[in-house]
């Protein structure tokens, strides 16, 4: 079946109001409540854009939904097999820069230990179960400020990604895949940042 993330927005102050413990339980159990709206079968799903909730908790948190994803994982698992696939062909400073955001959001590294959670927020117990992603109000300005360096040198890659990591048949096979996900990453960043909220990814 597969990994699945679902990349929520979220309001820290209000989850900081319970203990480390309690917060992801307090941020679940918004987004399970059936007065949000998110789980009408019936509703048209609108890729590429927010959905926001409705209910007491609608001000709190969002959830993005990526284009042609399906709620899958295998998208920005293999941007990250791209990435390690074209990573040493490129510029230094796109290298260093896209290294930085996407260990930061979805590739394990080199080494596959690459951590996306900035520690203490929630809970930091192991069986903690599908928490994927969780990075701070200061840890998204920081990949924020990244991303909007590293966009506009996107470009100069596609010569190297289409040489040493493009597989038409593949997730995120070709160069627009690849830079439209980012892309999407991006816009994600930007407006938890312009909130001032924090970036949390969970697989049910």
């Amino acid at each position: 079946m597969g990994l699945d993330i679902t990349v929520m927005i979220a309001d820290w102050s209000w989850l900081g109001e319970v203990p480390p413990r309690e917060r992801l339980p307090r941020l679940r159990n918004a987004w399970y409540a059936d007065e949000t709206g998110l789980w009408n079968h019936d509703a048209p799903v609108v890729e590429g854009d927010w959905e926001w909730p409705r209910g007491p908790n609608s001000a709190f948190f969002a959830i993005y939904e990526f284009l042609h994803t399906c709620g899958s994982f295998k998208a920005h698992f293999w941007a990250g097999q791209r990435w390690e696939s074209v990573r040493d062909h490129v510029d230094p400073l796109v290298r260093a820069e896209l290294d930085t955001l996407l260990l930061g959001l979805i590739w394990v590294g080199l080494d596959g230990e690459a951590q996306h959670m900035d520690p203490g927020f929630f809970s930091d117990d192991p069986s903690v179960y599908g928490l994927l992603l969780a990075r701070s109000p200061d840890g998204v300005r920081e990949l924020a400020a990244t991303w909007e360096r590293v966009r506009p040198r996107l470009d100069r890659m596609q010569g190297a990604f289409t040489e040493h990591a493009a597989d038409p048949e593949g997730w995120v096979g070709i160069f627009g895949a690849f830079t439209d996900l980012l892309a999407e990453w991006g816009h994600v960043l930007t407006e938890a940042a312009r909130r001032g909220w924090g970036i949390v990814g969970l697989s049910e």
